[in-house]
C-alpha cells in the first residue's frame, strides 16, 4: 500500500491519474476543536492504482493535487461530497469539477434517501466495509494499517459503485437528472462562510427588531472570531448567550457579567469588550434602519389539506420511479405549490415537472385523483367536469 509523504511523490502519482476519464476521492479529517476542518489524510483511486496521501507529512505541497482537482478532463467521484468539497475550498480555493457524487446517484437510482458509503457499496458489490476506525485520531502518527485500510476500502469500492451508477444513470436516461444535482454542490456559495449571514443558523428566538439588531451584531462578530482563532463557534460564545445577550442588551461589562449564560469572570475579557460594542453598533441603528423581524409564510385556506395530498404523491412518484422523494422535491416545495400554481420551485421545472409536478398541480385542480387499488395508492386521471347549461347560456 503506498501512502504518499513527498511532493515529488505526489506529483507523479497525480499525473498518472491525470491521464484516466474518472477518478475516486475521499479525505479524513479532524473538526472537533477547530472552525475549518483540519485536512490528515487524502484517498484516492484510478482504474488500476490507488494511493493515500499523508496530508500532514512535513514539507508535503498538495499543489499537485489541486491541479488535478481542477483538471477538466478528469471526473471527480466522490460520496456524499460536500464536506470533502469544504475542504478543497479552503485550502486550495478551487471547487473540483467536473464532479459526480455517489450518494446523490444512488437517490435517482432508487437506492433511498442518503444512502451511506458501506450501504451502497454492500447492495452494488456485496463487499462488506468495515467502518471501525471511521472516528478515531487521523492526526496520530503513525497510522495503523487498520486505518489505512480503511482508508483505502474508501476509493477502492467507489470505482464499483460509480460504475454501476452510471451505467444504470445512462441505461434509464437520468444522467442530465444528476448534473442538475450538481449544482449545489458546485455552486462557491455553498461553501462561503459570510459572517453577515451568520445570524441565519441561529433560532430566530426574537421578538423585537432591535432584539434581531443585536443577534445580528454578535453572530457576525462571532463568526469573524472563531475563523480568526480557528476554533469552533462556541468556543467563542455559545448560542444560548446570544440569545439573552440580545434580549436584555447589556450596556456594560458589569451588566454582561450578570448574564446568567456568561461564564464567571468573561466580562474582563478582551471579547466582552468586543460584544458590548456589538450591542451598541446595534442600538445606535436608528429606527428606519432596523431590520425587519422575518414573517412565517401564511398558508392560504385549504392549503394544508393540498399539502397532504402532494405529500402522498410524492411518496407515490419516488416508489413508482425509484427516486428518492428528497430529490424530486422537498418539503417546502410543496408548501409553495399547494399555495400557488405558479411556485418558483425545482419540482416545477425540468425533469422534475415532467415526473412530479405536472401531475401534482392536475391534483389540485382535481383533474387527478388518488384512491387505493390493490393495497396500493394510485393516482387516476378524472374526465373533465361537465360544463352546466347555464354556464354555456
Amino acid at each position: 500500500m503506498e501512502v504518499i509523504t513527498k511532493t515529488k511523490d505526489l506529483a507523479a502519482a497525480c499525473q498518472r491519474l491525470a491521464a484516466y476519464d474518472y477518478v475516486t476521492v475521499d479525505t479524513e479529517f479532524l473538526r472537533e476543536t477547530t472552525f475549518w476542518p483540519k485536512l490528515c489524510v487524502i484517498q484516492m483511486a484510478g482504474p488500476d492504482m490507488a494511493f493515500i496521501v499523508d496530508a500532514l507529512a512535513e514539507g508535503l505541497d498538495l499543489a499537485p493535487f489541486f491541479d488535478l482537482m481542477r483538471d477538466a478532463s478528469v471526473t471527480k467521484v466522490f460520496h456524499a461530497a460536500r464536506q470533502d468539497i469544504e475542504i478543497i475550498y479552503h485550502l486550495g480555493e478551487l471547487i473540483p469539477a467536473p464532479l459526480f457524487d455517489t450518494q446523490v446517484a444512488a437517490m435517482v437510482c432508487g437506492f433511498g434517501d442518503s444512502i451511506s458509503y458501506d450501504q451502497l457499496v454492500y447492495k452494488v458489490t456485496g463487499a462488506r466495509i468495515d467502518k471501525s476506525s471511521r472516528f478515531t485520531d487521523w492526526a496520530r502518527r503513525p497510522l495503523t494499517a487498520k486505518q489505512l485500510d480503511y482508508a483505502l476500502a474508501d476509493v477502492t469500492h467507489l470505482r464499483d459503485a460509480f460504475q454501476f451508477l452510471k451505467a444504470n444513470l445512462a441505461e434509464q436516461n437520468r444522467s442530465h437528472w444528476v448534473q442538475d444535482e450538481m449544482e449545489v454542490l458546485t455552486s462557491i456559495a455553498t461553501y462561503r462562510t459570510d459572517p453577515e449571514q451568520a445570524w441565519k443558523r441561529l433560532k430566530l428566538r426574537v421578538r423585537k427588531p432591535i432584539e434581531l439588531a443585536v443577534m445580528m451584531e454578535l453572530a457576525a462578530w462571532r463568526e469573524r472570531e472563531a475563523q480568526s482563532r480557528d476554533v469552533p463557534r462556541s468556543r467563542v460564545i455559545k448560542d444560548d448567550a446570544i440569545y439573552e445577550i440580545a434580549a436584555q442588551q447589556p450596556a456594560s461589562a458589569e451588566a454582561l457579567g450578570r448574564l446568567r449564560t456568561i461564564p464567571r469572570g468573561f466580562e474582563r475579557s478582551k471579547s466582552a469588550d468586543a460584544i458590548i460594542r456589538a450591542v451598541q453598533r446595534a442600538l445606535d441603528l436608528p429606527k428606519n434602519d432596523l431590520p425587519k423581524l422575518p414573517k412565517g409564510r401564511q398558508a392560504p385556506d385549504g392549503s394544508a389539506a393540498a399539502v397532504d395530498l402532494l405529500k402522498v404523491l410524492l411518496k407515490l412518484v419516488s416508489e413508482a420511479h425509484g427516486v428518492a422523494a428528497k430529490v424530486i422535491a422537498t418539503v417546502d416545495d410543496i408548501e409553495k405549490i399547494a399555495a400557488d400554481d405558479d411556485a418558483d420551485v425545482a419540482a416545477l421545472k425540468g425533469w422534475r415537472r415532467e415526473l412530479f409536478g405536472e401531475t401534482a398541480l392536475k391534483l389540485k385542480r382535481g383533474e387527478v385523483a388518488l384512491a387505493f387499488q390493490d393495497r396500493h395508492i394510485v393516482a387516476i386521471e378524472q374526465p373533465p367536469a361537465p360544463v352546466s347549461s347555464q354556464a354555456a347560456e
